[in-house]
C-alpha cells in the first residue's frame, strides 16, 4: 500500500516537482497539492492523507497555523515541514505546533522520500544542521558557544576583560585602541548577542568557552 502525501507549497514550480517525484516513486502516492493554507485546512479533513509536506511561508495563514488547525482534526496525518526557513523560531514554533519532522528544502530527492517513509514509520526526520539547531537549544552550554560564534577574536577579547571587571578605558589601554574603538566594539557585541548591558552579555555567554 503506498504512502499517501498531500503537497501544501505556494511555488508551484517547487510544488509539481515534488508531485512528479512522490508519484513517480514506488510506494508513495500524492493525493492532493495546495497552494495556500486556506484550501489544505479545508479539504485535508476529507482526504486523510498519511503524510502532509508542508511549507511554513505560505500566502495567508503560515503552514505553522495549518498544522495548529489539523493536528487533532486529522491525527492520523503526519506533518512535515518542507522549509527553507531554518531559523531557530520556525524551527520551534513548527515543533510546538505538532509538526512530526522537519526538513530543508534544498535535501536531495532521495533525503526527501526517505524522510516521508520515516515520518510515516514514527520518526521525526529532521535535516542534519536543523537537528544541530534543536541539540543546541537544549544544551545549555552548546548553546553558548554558539551565541560566542557570532562575535570576532577582537570582540571577545574585550568581553573577557569587562568580565573581569574592567572599564572601558582599562580596556582601550590594553588593547591600544581609542574609547570610542571600545564602544563600538561593545555596540556590536550587544547586537550580535541581543542584548542592552553589560550584565546581559555576560549572562547570556556565562558557562561558554570565552576562556
Amino acid at each position: 500500500m503506498s504512502i499517501k502525501v498531500v503537497i501544501i507549497e505556494d511555488q508551484k514550480e517547487l510544488r509539481e516537482m515534488l508531485g512528479a517525484l512522490i508519484n513517480g516513486s514506488t510506494g508513495f502516492q500524492c493525493i492532493a497539492q495546495f497552494e495556500d493554507a486556506e484550501d489544505a485546512t479545508a479539504q485535508m479533513p476529507g482526504l486523510t492523507p498519511d503524510v502532509a509536506l508542508v511549507d511554513i511561508h505560505l500566502p495567508g495563514k503560515s503552514g505553522i497555523n495549518l498544522i495548529s488547525a489539523l493536528k487533532d482534526k486529522i491525527p492520523g496525518t503526519k506533518f512535515m515541514i518542507c522549509s527553507s526557513l531554518e531559523d531557530d523560531d520556525n524551527i520551534f514554533n513548527a515543533l510546538k505546533a505538532g509538526a512530526d519532522g522537519y526538513i530543508s528544502k534544498s535535501s536531495s530527492p532521495v533525503k526527501i522520500l526517505e524522510a516521508i517513509q520515516d515520518v510515516y514509520n514514527g520518526g521525526s526526520p529532521m535535516s542534519s544542521h536543523i537537528a544541530r539547531r534543536v541539540v543546541s537549544y537544549f544544551n545549555p552550554r552548546e548553546k553558548v558557544n554558539t551565541e560566542l560564534a557570532k562575535l570576532s577574536s577582537r570582540e571577545k577579547e574585550i568581553l573577557q576583560y569587562l568580565a573581569k571587571g574592567y572599564r572601558y578605558k582599562e580596556v582601550a589601554g590594553f588593547l591600544y585602541i581609542s574609547i570610542e574603538t571600545v564602544r563600538k566594539h561593545i555596540h556590536n557585541i550587544y547586537e550580535k548577542l541581543q542584548v542592552s548591558s553589560r550584565t546581559d552579555a555576560l549572562n547570556k555567554i556565562s558557562g561558554g568557552n570565552l576562556f
